[in-house]
């Protein structure tokens, strides 16, 4: 399967119990069982299926902790790995929420290897805040 298959924009809510509903185009594509952890560059978690997790973290266990022990530390301690209730919803404990400042509304977007769950004013503030010429630039640079 393609490491570049997550795309599209979903708008949810989390729960008062704290589960969120996971669309059924990316279920299909995550899998029975995948894995939910904080995103380290961006303000927000990270949902990876079973093969792209063991790939991200293999990847990151060939390295020494000397060079990145700090990382491993970082993901590995507050990743957890979910399978959707019959009604497509995750639980998503308070930690991870409280990471991604999502309090109910969420954005839900592929990228590519993974998807992303965000805080939905900071999804929509990042958005309008795109710089099309800088986008363009680097589409040259990258010669895309």
């Amino acid at each position: 399967m393609s490491a570049f298959r997550f795309s599209g924009e979903y708008r949810h809510v989390v729960d008062a119990k704290n589960r969120l509903f996971i669309p059924a185009k990316l279920r299909e594509d995550l899998g029975e069982t995948f894995y939910i952890t904080r995103k380290i560059v961006d303000n927000c978690l990270a949902i990876y299926s079973e093969e792209e997790w063991q790939r991200f973290s293999e990847k990151l266990n060939t390295l020494p902790d000397s060079h990145v022990g700090m990382i491993k530390r970082f993901v590995f301690s507050k990743t957890i790995q979910v399978t959707p209730d019959s009604h497509g919803r995750v639980l998503i404990p308070a930690s991870l929420l409280a990471y991604a400042q999502i309090d109910k509304n969420v954005v839900i977007a592929g990228h590519g290897d993974h998807v992303q769950i965000w805080n939905e004013a900071l999804w929509d503030k990042m958005e309008a805040e795109i710089d099309l010429e800088e986008l363009k630039r680097l589409l040259r640079e990258h010669d895309l």
